[in-house]
């Protein structure tokens, strides 16, 4: 399984930034091609030591990451893409990785 980890820093409103998150983005990263599940974190995200400076957590799975790539390189990825770029605060990141369970 392909997966993919963003991580949103805290935003300076984070009312308009869930929102805009919940109402817009959601749904446009839902319309990504090849998507098998969709999850984001629920509540504070923190760090063993307290807080963190991430807000939410989402991750993405694929089934392989040739359909993650295409998932992505698709009008509807090139949409979320450029969506989560008005959104993503300072400290935001994104890891792209296959994943194998045990």
């Amino acid at each position: 399984m392909a997966k993919i980890v963003v991580t949103y820093g805290i935003p300076g409103d984070v009312e308009s930034f869930d929102r805009h998150y919940k109402e817009i983005h959601i749904p446009l990263a839902l319309k990504l091609p090849g998507l098998k599940k969709f999850e984001t974190s629920e509540g504070p995200v923190v760090s063993p030591a307290g807080p963190s400076p991430v807000h939410l957590v989402a991750i993405l799975h694929f089934e392989d990451m040739a359909s993650l790539q295409a998932g992505l390189a698709s009008p509807e990825g090139q949409a979320a893409a450029a969506d989560a770029q008005t959104i993503m605060a300072p400290g935001s990141g994104m890891l792209i990785f296959d994943s194998r369970e045990f």
